[in-house]
């Protein structure tokens, strides 16, 4: 998605990715097949590139800051990949800038279980590295559930009494002009699976914005250039913290394509390359989730015709060559001026439309 906008605008396309034919390689002028863990292939794709920016956190940052010094400017910067990466720096970094977050402490493999016991319950486990959509993450309620710690160097949180899980797409540029989203709602299933993103959040005007003042200066204190996606929660007791950020664009920012005067990867494009930053404002209230693979193999979309017959819906399948379980394949905005309207339609739209596997 961020490889059409950038086409749309007039740049060509160079591309680092382990499969051969991963979504963007069909878009791209100058394609590399390997891991991005290899640091020559990053400096090869850097020496065909104007500017490298990336679509996932799991990268060889050491050779991204290699290339950026030898002159091919990164964004966002590698610094701040760095510290992504972490979560306890991440989170450190945060409370320095005075960035309301959950309270926490450092919790190192070999001491993990007398620091959760002094801690107290419930506790929230995130491993230090490697963690995403859940992974890494153990939430231990009492005592008896101290077996299910992750043997891993990690950050022990606490437990927040969450009312709701909400989201802010920032884009910044580097003269540090901002453009902020609306705040988005996540609701998540029993699974602890996003089951609807919406937009705007239903919560009071003045907390929405808290939370993207909170979002700015979470932005600004990386000091970031181009779009992050800032993740917090708001508590049963009106707290707005710190979840974590994504230094790219993101899942909670997908339903800017349609029912934004400037999707998130437009503004991503615009950002890194020292285009003006676009409007951010909501045209119309949307409703977006996520098409996650059933089975496995070579995918196949069901129920594309049913879904399409409803008004406002707009169907994206990312062409991912094979389907895994819960895989994102894709995904789905509803857009409607009646943001309830939008809800009942996407309810209706996610029990018809599916992408299986054919089992091969």
């Amino acid at each position: 998605m961020m490889a059409q906008e950038a086409r749309k605008l007039g740049f060509g396309i160079a591309v680092l990715d382990p499969q051969e034919s991963c979504p963007a390689c069909g878009l791209a002028d100058y394609k590399i097949n390997a891991s991005f863990m290899d640091g020559e292939k990053i400096k090869e794709l850097a020496e065909v590139s104007d500017v490298l920016t990336y679509d996932i956190e799991h990268i060889n940052v050491q050779a991204l800051k290699e290339v950026e010094k030898e002159g091919t400017p990164v964004y966002p910067s590698p610094r701040i990949l760095e510290i992504i990466q972490d979560k306890l720096v991440q989170m450190e970094t945060m409370k320095r800038a005075g960035v309301p977050v959950p309270k926490f402490i450092r919790a190192d493999k070999e001491e993990l279980l007398e620091k959760a016991e002094k801690f107290g319950f419930p506790l929230v486990q995130k491993t230090r590295r490697g963690g995403y959509d859940g992974k890494g993450v153990a939430v231990i309620r009492s005592e008896e559930e101290l077996s299910k710690l992750i043997p891993a160097d990690s950050m022990i949180q606490e437990f927040v009494n969450i009312e709701k899980e909400i989201a802010v797409i920032v884009a910044r540029d580097e003269y540090g002009e901002v453009e902020v989203y609306p705040v988005v709602e996540m609701v998540f299933n029993e699974a602890n699976i996003l089951d609807f993103l919406v937009a705007p959040a239903r919560i009071d005007e003045d907390k929405a914005k808290e939370a993207q003042e909170i979002a700015i200066k979470a932005v600004e204190a990386l000091n970031g250039v181009g779009v992050f996606g800032v993740e917090m929660f708001l508590d049963r007791e009106g707290r707005i913290l710190l979840n974590e950020i994504a230094p790219r664009p993101h899942n909670s920012g997908h339903y800017t394509i349609e029912a934004c005067m400037t999707s998130q990867f437009e503004q991503h494009i615009r950002a890194i390359t020292g285009l003006p930053l676009g409007n951010s404002e909501l045209i119309l209230p949307a409703v977006m989730f996520n098409l996650l693979g059933e089975g496995s193999g070579k995918p196949k979309v069901l129920g594309l015709r049913e879904a399409l017959r409803y008004p406002g819906v707009y169907v994206h399948i990312y062409g991912k060559p094979v389907v895994r379980p819960l895989r994102k394949m894709g995904h789905v905005t509803v857009v409607n001026r009646d943001l309830n309207k939008a809800l009942e339609i996407a309810e209706k739209v996610k029990r018809i439309i599916k992408v299986v596997g054919d089992g091969s």
